[in-house]
C-alpha cells in the first residue's frame, strides 16, 4: 500500500498533542469531581485541568490558523459523498468542541462563587473572563455553563470514539491510507 498525501508534521504533532491533552482532561475532570470537595488533591487537579484546558484552546486556535494556511490532503476519491460530508461534519464538530469546551470551562471558573484565581501550570496568572467575573449574580450563569461544559465533555467523548473508529475502519476494512496520513513516521520515509 502506498501512502497518499499526508498531513504535514506540524499538523500531525498538534493533532496528537491535542489527543493526549483531551484524554488527560477527561481523566482529570472525572477524577477531580469525585474527590472530597476542597481537598488539596482536588485543588491541584482543578488547577492542572484549567491549565491543560487553556493549552487546548491555544493549540486549537493555532491548529485552525495552520489549517487555513496549509491545505489538508484531500479525502480519497473512492469515498462516497455522504462519507466525505460526514467526515467534514465530524471535524467541524471536533473543532467546535475543542474551542467551546475551554471557553465554557473558563466561564465556569469566572462565575464560580469561590472566585479562585487560575495560575497556569503554577506559573502564569490567567484572568477570569472580563464581563462574567464582574457580574452581581453569577450563580444562574454558572449553573448553565457548568451543565454545558459537562454535556460537551460527553459529546466530545462520543465524537472522538466515532472519529477513531472511522479511522480504524479505513485502515483495517477499507484498507486505504486515511489513518496513515495522520500517523507520525518516526524517521521512516514514505
Amino acid at each position: 500500500m502506498t501512502v497518499a498525501a499526508r498531513y504535514n508534521s506540524v499538523a500531525i504533532l498538534v493533532h496528537w498533542l491535542t489527543v493526549l491533552a483531551i484524554l488527560g482532561l477527561l481523566i482529570m475532570g472525572w477524577t477531580m469531581t469525585s474527590l472530597p470537595p476542597g481537598s488539596p488533591d482536588q485543588f491541584k487537579l482543578f488547577q492542572l485541568h484549567k491549565s491543560v484546558g487553556i493549552t487546548v484552546l491555544a493549540l486549537t486556535l493555532f491548529r485552525a490558523a495552520w489549517r487555513l494556511a496549509h491545505r489538508p490532503p484531500p479525502l480519497p476519491a473512492h469515498m462516497p459523498l455522504w462519507e466525505k460530508a460526514a467526515a467534514h461534519l465530524g471535524h467541524a464538530g471536533l473543532y467546535a468542541l475543542l474551542l467551546g469546551m475551554p471557553l465554557t470551562g473558563w466561564a465556569v471558573v469566572s462565575t464560580s462563587k469561590f472566585n479562585i484565581p487560575t495560575v497556569l501550570y503554577g506559573l502564569i496568572p490567567f484572568p477570569h473572563m472580563p464581563v462574567l467575573a464582574d457580574l452581581e449574580n453569577k450563580a444562574p450563569i454558572n449553573d448553565v455553563v457548568s451543565e454545558a461544559h459537562e454535556l460537551a465533555a460527553w459529546i466530545l467523548v462520543a465524537l472522538v470514539v466515532v472519529h477513531a473508529l472511522a479511522a480504524l475502519r479505513h485502515h483495517f476494512l477499507v484498507k486505504d491510507d486515511v489513518l496513515l496520513r495522520m500517523v507520525p513516521r518516526f524517521g521512516r520515509r514514505a
